[in-house]
């Protein structure tokens, strides 16, 4: 009780703490809004009758978490970088709000066909897809 106690004097009193624990709860809030959205195709529900097949199931929703995690961490680093080399200040905190569970540009439903000849002819030297340019503010 008294570890509790200190906890909750602690976080009353520190506001950066509470800030820290508020921004660290909205990241694992957004990484579960990420498996809902993946699993959505199911309606969230696990269908297989056996353990095996449940667990395969849960494991093909790790590998495809994982995998927009990976993709969006790179490329979010490659696009600061491209600012950087352009001369752009990109603040390191500014970076800690930036989360790589984001997946407003996830298309999740729908039949999915890729050219694959055609994607990786796009392909940078480094084996990368080209960054989006930012649209101008005014939307010319």
């Amino acid at each position: 009780a008294l570890r509790r106690t200190v906890y909750a004097a602690r976080y009353l009193g520190d506001e950066t703490y509470r800030r820290r624990i508020a921004r660290q709860l909205n990241k694992g809030e957004n990484l579960h809004a990420l498996r809902r959205s993946l699993a959505y195709a199911g309606e969230g529900a696990i269908r297989r009758r056996h353990l095996e097949q449940q667990t395969e199931q849960m494991w093909c929703l790790t590998l495809a978490t994982n995998a927009i995690v990976c993709w969006s961490t790179e490329y979010h680093g490659l696009a600061v970088g491209a600012r950087r080399r352009d001369g752009r200040q990109v603040d390191d905190e500014l970076l800690a709000h930036i989360w790589p569970t984001h997946h407003a540009n996830v298309h999740f439903y729908g039949t999915h066909s890729v050219d694959i000849d055609g994607e990786l002819a796009q392909l940078d030297a480094d084996g990368y897809r080209p960054l989006r340019l930012p649209e101008p503010a005014d939307g010319s």
